[in-house]
């Protein structure tokens, strides 16, 4: 007899950045070298300062920490805010088990079950499990990569809403686009929630990713954001800590605090440990990102310039985080990535990417998508590169151009 699961266990979907880790991890133990571009995990080294932090830690006990964070990371984080010209005060500062829970608490303080919020897709992948954990309608609105995933304009997010829409929700820069969003265009956003009673909820994650002399606007710059807008931030990408699980909400909204409050009170406190190391990470010099953005351009012009000349590859241009959206002259993405793990080899290695469909919550999108995240260094990209041009000229469900 099978026992019940809940409609939720039911609706949450795998994720496309981890659900062909067993073919991966497969074709390693037969010696195959796997290119991971599936996955944002930086490659450069965490800051010195979180590691000497945590090595000179002298602890008999390991206890829980407020349920708000540690004084004094708040303070740190939002005296770090003020430097980039955002206004908070350490009381508008939650700290979060990661960003993922910063949205989620965010989600959770807004809505109601049933609730809808509106996301320009494609998306990143666990906003929708995020949604489905917590029995809300993510209702997607389309961008497309001709014109590099553009913000579509104010009339198609108003054309969207509903009585049960609660709020806008980006990613700015963009995962998985790279797509960064101007002041014009988060200025319309937010007229547009003011206008209709709604919340912007704006992951900012990649904030220091930003290319080309683009200079990254919060939303939290903005005229007249204290009672509409919350950011979601995170110390995995800003300092390559992906497994500190440090994150932030952010809010001048008074009376959003109180309850987000009481959802972090529920899981007690967030890593005492890696809290005191991310305290000593802001004490990073400015030079670490200066390096930290010079080296992920390098990679993303090798990427860029290496997927334009592959027949039937579309490349948008990336203004900002470490993703690019590809289209490849196949027929299925799910079963394209699937193929290049367990049936392709090229010099004894392959590559591991996210399939495109898992990334938008409109049925049937991204089918001929793949996410790429340059996160390795530009040899190894130019070998994972190597390894796709030949893979598209081999795989059995390539499709014309």
């Amino acid at each position: 007899m099978t026992l019940p699961l809940s409609d939720r266990a039911q609706a949450m979907p795998a994720s496309p950045i981890r659900k062909l880790a067993p073919y991966a991890d497969q074709a390693k133990k037969e010696g195959v070298t796997v290119y991971h571009l599936n996955i944002g995990q930086p490659d450069v080294p965490s800051p010195q300062q979180f590691w000497d932090a945590i090595k000179n830690i002298n602890l008999s006990v390991l206890e829980y920490s407020n349920s708000a964070g540690i004084a004094e990371l708040r303070e740190k984080a939002a005296a770090d805010y003020r430097r980039q010209g955002i206004e908070v005060t350490a009381d508008q500062v939650l700290i979060t088990t990661a960003g993922s829970e910063s949205l989620s608490i965010a989600l959770s303080v807004i809505c109601n079950a049933g609730d809808e919020v509106i996301i320009p897709e494609p998306l990143y992948a666990n906003y929708i499990g995020f949604a489905a954990g917590t029995g809300i309608k993510v209702v997607p609105i389309p961008t497309y990569i001709e014109s590099g995933f553009a913000l579509p304009p104010s009339e198609e997010f108003e054309r969207r809403i509903t009585e049960r829409t609660r709020a806008i929700v980006i990613c700015n820069p963009g995962n998985p686009t790279g797509t960064t969003y101007s002041r014009e265009q988060l200025d319309e956003l937010l007229a547009i929630a003011r206008k209709h009673d709604l919340y912007v909820i704006a992951d900012e994650v990649y904030r220091e990713f930003c290319y080309d002399g683009i200079r990254p606007v919060s939303v939290l710059q903005l005229e007249n954001s204290d009672q509409n807008v919350i950011m979601v931030d995170s110390v995995s990408k800003k300092f390559s800590l992906c497994g500190a699980r440090i994150g932030f909400f952010v809010t001048r909204n008074s009376d959003l605090m109180g309850p987000a409050i009481r959802f972090a009170q529920a899981r007690l406190s967030s890593p005492t440990l890696e809290m005191m190391g991310v305290m000593a990470a802001y004490d990073t010099p400015a030079s670490y990102f200066d390096e930290l953005r010079a080296e992920y351009t390098k990679r993303r012009d090798l990427l860029i310039s290496r997927l334009r000349a592959i027949p039937g590859v579309v490349c948008p241009d990336i203004q900002g985080a470490f993703y690019a959206m590809v289209r490849l002259p196949i027929d299925d993405s799910d079963k394209f990535c699937q193929w290049m793990l367990e049936s392709f080899r090229h010099k004894n290695s392959t590559v591991m990417m996210a399939p495109g469909t898992g990334f938008y919550a409109t049925p049937g999108s991204g089918k001929c998508e793949v996410r790429i995240a340059y996160v390795l260094n530009t040899e190894k990209i130019g070998l994972a590169m190597d390894c796709l041009e030949i893979a598209l000229q081999q795989y059995p469900g390539r499709t014309n151009a």
